[in-house]
């Protein structure tokens, strides 16, 4: 990790008191509930401590009315305004998570004997850091240059005639417009489909005349051909 990162973290670490797995602390933390706020306050056992440094958290399981109600605290938050130690458990374990599945005095953790009196966890403020780098003597790194300004280009804009009416897509207008140029479209499909079949009713009445005609110069020729055969 940055060194940079490692002095910054370090100074949002808070001096909280020592506890394990299985301690029943008391939490006060800070609730926000639109304009105001108020401190609500959770007692319970630790099941759990989860991650390092800042970023670190622990689980607080408590019983309510015979259900199970557990809470993850961030532990350096600044949102948490105290946190008592109650009592000592007497445990092996780093994570009670088997309390999960306990109910009425098998959820109950053993307590050990405990003078009452709470020290506090040792801060990396308070001792050199492992890279032997104080936090006051760290270098912070100048930002890289800012880069050139790039000229922006505005789309091209449609030519309008002069004295064209300009009409939004959305408004009536539009739309009446839309459906007048569907209708319009309708009738000249209707009126080319009726010039098709004009022409196909004429193109019909032109092969029939025809077909008339050659029937008649066949019974012309086959009537001359009977005269000539009479006469010889």
């Amino acid at each position: 990790m940055s060194t940079i990162i490692e002095s910054i973290e370090r100074r949002q670490l808070r001096r909280v008191p020592r506890f394990d797995s299985g301690d029943r602390v008391r939490v006060h933390f800070q609730v926000i509930e639109g304009t105001r706020r108020r401190t609500q306050v959770f007692e319970g056992i630790v099941i759990g401590r989860q991650g390092s440094g800042a970023r670190e958290t622990f689980t607080v399981r408590k019983t309510s009315f015979g259900v199970g109600v557990e809470r993850v605290f961030p532990l350096h938050s600044p949102k948490i305004e105290q946190l008592e130690v109650v009592a000592r458990g007497d445990v092996r374990r780093a994570k009670l998570y088997y309390l999960r599945g306990r109910v009425g005095k098998g959820a109950r953790v053993a307590e050990r004997a405990w003078s009452g009196e709470v020290e506090e966890a040792i801060m990396p403020e308070d001792t050199v850091a492992a890279s032997g780098v104080a936090p006051d003597e760290v270098e912070f790194e100048e930002p890289p240059s800012e880069a050139d300004p790039v000229e922006y280009q505005a789309p091209e804009k449609e030519q309008i005639d002069e004295g064209a009416a300009v009409v939004p897509a959305d408004s009536e207008g539009a739309q009446e417009a839309t459906e007048a140029e569907q209708r319009e479209a309708v009738a000249a499909a209707e009126e080319a489909a009726e010039a098709q079949g004009d022409e196909g009713v004429e193109s019909e009445g032109a092969a029939e005349t025809d077909g008339a005609e050659s029937a008649e110069e066949t019974e012309a020729d086959g009537a001359d051909d009977s005269e000539g055969s009479d006469s010889n």
